[in-house]
């Protein structure tokens, strides 16, 4: 199951760098033209008071607070016997879920944005009390909305399924949409945020793959 040594490491760098390049570009837009329009729009129309938004917000979270739990059974049965290749993938994918989040976490303080709404401590927020932007190197949950860590822990899930076991692939097209657009339909992110958390999850998930050889030939993902 070991196959690191057919990666490009060098190319899927070159891969990260496009979409890092890409997501910047779309980071801007939406930043200028979407993100205000969006949230103005969900809270003016009380879209966040239907509950099945706010129910699909919570799944994300939940998964990576058991996650260890999982990693610790995972490894009990690695001592007894060689992984199947899907205990070898929800290993490999609950890992990558964490890191994502803590690349998360590190990123949210390096660029320091305010979230769409006031939803604890009177946070300053676009919505609650008209603050709109970035403000680099200051830590903490008041300024925390980008990226995503909802949408990381999504991507950064599912990624790993996604590239190791193409079959799932249209369960992952059924769940993750309706996951990550949620963040926004409750007001908890920007557009940006929802994108640049994607981003994120993606990143990481190729090379949690990548790096625990579970990386199907581009020839070989259709079968």
């Amino acid at each position: 199951m070991n196959q690191t040594s057919s990666v490009d490491y060098r190319h899927l760098l070159l891969r990260s760098l496009t979409a890092v390049a890409a997501c910047a570009l779309a980071v801007v837009v939406c930043y200028l033209w979407i993100d205000r329009p969006v949230a103005y729009f969900v809270h003016n129309g009380d879209v966040s008071k239907v509950g099945l938004y706010k129910f699909l917000t919570e799944p994300p979270p939940l998964v990576q607070l058991w996650s260890p739990a999982v990693l610790a059974l995972l490894v009990a049965r690695r001592a007894r016997a060689p992984w199947t290749r899907w205990q070898a993938t929800l290993f490999t994918a609950c890992v990558s879920m964490i890191i994502a989040d803590q690349f998360r976490e590190m990123i949210g303080d390096l660029a320091g944005r305010y979230w769409p709404e006031t939803w604890h401590n009177d946070n300053p927020s676009l919505i609650g009390t008209g603050t709109y932007g970035f403000h680099p190197l200051v830590g903490g949950d008041d300024t925390g909305s980008f990226p995503s860590g909802h949408a990381a822990r999504v991507v950064g899930f599912a990624g790993v399924w996604w590239l190791a076991v193409p079959r799932s692939r249209i369960l992952w097209i059924l769940v993750c949409p309706p996951l990550v657009a949620s963040l926004v339909l409750m007001d908890y992110h920007f557009v940006s945020d929802v994108v640049a958390g994607c981003v994120l999850g993606g990143i990481v998930a190729a090379y949690a793959t990548a790096l625990a050889g579970l990386t199907i030939p581009a020839s070989n993902a259709k079968h």
